[in-house]
């Protein structure tokens, strides 16, 4: 008579490792951050806005008390005789208005001319594809600064100076947002859609027209956003071009409020907080459409 003996049955290692695993950690579980992780979150959020908050105590006080020390942390009750008078000497409403003509046109025809090249770049084959993209990605490297003397020569000979599409002009193409657009419309477009397109008699203007714009919608979106923001706080080569008294932009006004013999850094405080406040009510207005085109940008890639 034989016996069989059996071995007591052992859980799989994979089962024993499920199941120390934390709730939140596993599948359709929500991850809840750590003291640590709130900790840094608080400190990098007070350092983000300080900056703005010292802009607006700075412009609520008068120049000698920001000259003594320690500087005052708190508010004080000139803001807004400072902000009116700021207005009045930078001629800002004037201002204003050119910075969004500029900014405005500037970041459609980014937007715009980006997404064409981009969805070129991406899925239409020809020759010398690559070789273009990276002359493209090149120009990137290339400081700014260096393009500044003939780019002037080429705006005085044309008699643009002091005129606004001496800003406009040069910056209605950007090589960031050619190739943001290209890999964005790599992994967010499927060549499957272009191809039924073609099959039902699409030219290549109504594909992107009525496919490669919708399906660009997020990233159109975070980019339009990127070069508003870069294009009104362009400093450099409006100064250049533009003058106080002409057709200045904002950062050219605010420039002119530090002029003289002892300048009045609450003016300036205070003209720099008028500047920054339409692009903080542009992203509270627009902020929840860029972040969802950012986080729907990064599920498709």
């Amino acid at each position: 008579m034989t016996t069989t003996v059996t071995p007591p049955e052992t859980p799989p290692a994979k089962a024993q490792k499920r199941s120390r695993l934390p709730k939140s950690a596993r599948a359709g579980g929500t991850l809840h951050g750590g003291p640590i992780a709130y900790t840094i979150l608080v400190l990098f959020t007070i350092g983000s806005l300080f900056p703005l908050v010292w802009t607006a105590i700075a412009a609520s006080r008068d120049n000698q008390r920001l000259a003594q020390t320690p500087p005052p942390f708190w508010f004080g009750s000139n803001l807004f005789k400072n902000l009116e008078i700021a207005w009045k000497d930078a001629n800002l409403g004037e201002a204003f208005l050119n910075t969004t003509i500029v900014a405005g046109i500037s970041a459609v025809t980014i937007v715009t001319l980006s997404t064409i090249a981009g969805f070129a770049f991406a899925k239409l084959r020809f020759k010398g594809r690559n070789a273009l993209m990276l002359i493209v990605i090149g120009t990137m490297m290339v400081p700014p600064q260096l393009s500044v003397i003939p780019l002037y020569m080429m705006v005085a000979k044309l008699d643009w100076t002091d005129q606004l599409q001496a800003v406009i002009f040069p910056s209605l193409v950007s090589a960031f947002g050619v190739f943001f657009m290209r890999q964005y419309l790599i992994q967010a477009l499927p060549d499957e859609i272009i191809e039924a397109a073609r099959v039902d008699g699409a030219s290549s203007w109504r594909v992107v027209w009525h496919v490669v714009f919708p399906a660009a919608r997020p990233a159109m979106a975070v980019l339009g956003m990127l070069m508003f923001v870069q294009t009104w706080n362009d400093f450099l080569w409006p100064f250049l071009v533009l003058t106080q008294t002409g057709n200045p932009t904002v950062q050219v006004a605010v420039a002119g409020l530090g002029r003289g013999y002892t300048p009045d850094q609450s003016l300036i405080m205070a003209g720099a907080l008028l500047g920054t406040l339409p692009l903080l009510l542009v992203f509270a207005i627009f902020g929840k459409q860029i972040v969802g085109g950012i986080m729907q940008g990064a599920v498709k890639g």
